[in-house]
């Protein structure tokens, strides 16, 4: 893997990581396009990219969870069903699901097509209840742990999960975003530590300069999704993002089948 690729799928993990539309799926599509080579190295630096991604999280909201600490108990609910999930499965994610970027792709459209949907759904209901993090229940952490586990499934979105379970329980766009955006951080780092365990590699001089060049480039970008996704929400849905995910999950199968 070169510096230039290694760059550009950390600037691509940084702005889609934390938006409904599967950073994963769209690391593995932009590998092929970049003819990244195919190698448990680039399976690592893919997995570990979030990384930079859940750094600026952490910095984003550092004063938000320190001040709170019935939040951190809220983290930890929701990562629980995460954790036992994703522990069962990650043979299957890492050996099979991650190598076939048809099924990425129809998880990508029919993800899409849920979103639409929900979204057509929660336009026709009365205004969310939840308007404030500290509104959230211990059991609808637990809840969107459980929504949130679902993204074990390449091309189905970490985002998209939490964020449409949460709207569908009556919390705000607002505060199941940022929610969504904290739940990660314990996810991110014991997926990452995880694999790091799993496939340890003694990577070379080059290699380590790639990562973190690659995970650099996705904390500086990282930040900046961010806040373009909170200052979308304020007076948008997410119905443009479930269509992007029907025609990018189209193109890619129309690629692949010729």
């Amino acid at each position: 893997m070169s510096i230039l690729q290694a760059i550009v799928l950390g600037v691509l993990e940084g702005l889609a990581e934390f938006l409904p539309i599967s950073s994963t799926a769209h690391l593995l599509i932009a590998s092929e396009i970049l003819k990244v080579a195919d190698s448990e190295f680039t399976k690592t630096f893919i997995s570990s990219l979030r990384l930079g991604a859940i750094m600026s999280v952490a910095l984003v909201y550092f004063y938000t969870i320190i001040k709170n600490r019935s939040l951190i108990l809220k983290m930890a609910a929701a990562f629980l069903p995460t954790a036992i999930i994703g522990l069962a499965a990650y043979g299957l994610i890492r050996q099979v699901l991650m190598e076939n970027l048809i099924s990425i792709s129809i998880t990508l459209i029919l993800g899409g097509i849920f979103i639409i949907l929900l979204e057509n759904y929660f336009s026709k209901r009365d205004k969310a209840l939840k308007t404030d993090l500290k509104d959230i229940s211990y059991k609808q952490a637990f809840l969107i742990g459980v929504f949130q586990s679902l993204a074990v499934i390449p091309g189905l979105s970490r985002s998209a999960a939490t964020i449409m379970g949460g709207l569908y329980m009556g919390i705000s766009r607002k505060v199941i975003v940022e929610f969504s955006f904290i739940a990660a951080i314990p996810v991110m780092i014991a997926a990452t530590g995880y694999d790091f365990f799993r496939t340890p590699l003694e990577f070379s001089q080059n290699e380590w300069l790639v990562w973190s060049l690659g995970v650099l480039a996705s904390f500086i970008t990282a930040i900046a999704g961010i806040k373009f996704f909170l200052n979308y929400i304020k007076n948008n849905n997410f119905k443009i993002f479930g269509w992007y995910r029907i025609i990018i999950g189209s193109l890619v199968i129309l690629w692949q089948l010729l």
